[in-house]
């Protein structure tokens, strides 16, 4: 399944999955998470008696031999399944940020942000086809090699095992590929991929619900008992599926609250007032512009500082004449300008890279400073809107 982030990322590759880089791909690093060991061998444990079912008369050694290389193999598919999303996504423009197997498979994380919604759907049906594709060829296999035999057991366990993942990743419902491709026809006809989301995302919660109803339903409908074993497993499914659901909702709504910032709107009016200037040519400059904020300019221009209201309350007003405004004023670090027209995206990623250096930055249009941008006034409009 691949696993797009809420939009393009910058800079060096953002924290992903903890565990082993051991390799890369379209660009990226391909990860082995440490979970994996923790599922390579509960499959082995598990396929150990189908394995014996064969009747090859194998050892105990040979049978998790025998088994370890089936879960290696399943492995292997998932993987190439990773890298056909990787590779098409990559095609298509988008920045790959890892390949990922882990306990539950893996993942294929890449930046989603500038995708259509006719590429989404291609780099979300990649993936299963490429498990189809291989199970065609591992049942091609059996037909040439014989009907017994230990290779041909696996092959055919290898054509049973990538049917299942190709089919049951086209199940339409988040975070499942078949998801995706729901996503993005919703997407492609309304023109909102937030809606496609939502639509996608509780598909795969009903999925999810289905899923553990149907697996205890059909046992009790044909007159038995659903097996312990059957519903835990089912649960554990449901519970990747409705946990990769809400996540798909909430990054959805994460992005749409993002896409609706404006710097223009939520800066606040500024006057500007020249290096050198006293509080009281400050106070004259706002009074005459009516707003609040002053922007003291260096002699290149550049905003040097803004001043603090609360620290120019304190003077009392008979001084302001004699005080210097950069004594009541706060720097602002060179680097700390956005242009008044940055929206969205573009507005999270400036707000992020000033931040670190100062919590307030000046808004410039066509060169002009015309007000100040606090980050903490789009830390709250992106509350609000969420």
């Amino acid at each position: 399944m691949q696993q797009p982030s809420n939009g393009p990322r910058r800079g060096s590759r953002p924290q992903g999955t903890a565990g082993w880089v051991i390799g890369h791909a379209a660009g990226a690093p391909i990860i082995l998470a440490r979970s994996w060991i923790v599922a390579a061998v509960v499959l082995t444990v598990i396929f150990a008696p189908t394995v014996r079912g064969f009747g090859f008369g194998l050892s105990e050694a040979a049978t998790y031999a025998v088994s370890l290389t089936f879960v290696v193999l399943l492995f292997a598919s998932v993987f190439l399944h990773e890298l056909a999303h990787g590779f098409v996504a990559r095609a298509n423009g988008l920045r790959v940020h890892e390949f990922a197997i882990t306990l539950w498979g893996g993942h294929t994380s890449f930046a989603g942000g500038g995708a259509t919604a006719r590429v989404s759907a291609l780099i979300a049906v990649v993936g299963p086809l490429t498990n189809i594709a291989l199970a065609v060829l591992a049942w091609a296999a059996v037909q040439a090699v014989g009907s017994t035999g230990l290779l041909v057991a696996l092959l055919y366990s290898a054509a049973f095992a990538n049917a299942f993942v190709g089919v049951f990743n086209l199940v339409p419902g988040l975070p499942l590929d078949g998801g995706r491709v729901l996503e993005a026809l919703v997407w492609g006809v309304t023109g909102n991929r937030y809606r496609g989301t939502v639509v996608a995302g509780w598909a795969g919660r009903v999925v999810a619900i289905g899923l553990v109803l149907w697996t205890i339903a059909l046992p009790l409908a044909r007159g038995g008992q659903p097996s312990l074993f059957t519903v835990l497993w089912a649960v554990l499914i449901a519970g990747f599926l409705w946990t990769g659901a809400t996540a798909a909702l909430t990054g959805a709504a994460a992005q749409r609250s993002v896409e609706g910032l404006s710097a223009a709107r939520l800066g606040r009016p500024a006057v500007v007032v020249p290096l050198g200037s006293t509080l009281a040519d400050a106070q004259r400059a706002a009074l005459a512009a009516g707003v609040v904020h002053v922007v003291v300019l260096a002699r290149d221009g550049r905003p040097a500082a803004y001043v603090d209201p609360g620290a120019a309350a304190t003077v009392p007003v008979e001084a302001y004449s004699t005080t210097d405004v950069l004594s009541v004023a706060v720097p602002i670090p060179v680097g700390a300008v956005v242009d008044a027209g940055t929206t969205g995206e573009d507005l999270a990623h400036e707000v992020n890279r000033v931040a670190p250096m100062s919590p307030v930055m000046a808004l410039v249009d066509a060169g002009r400073v015309t007000a100040l941008l606090f980050t903490s006034d789009v830390v709250a409009a992106l509350g609000a809107r969420s």
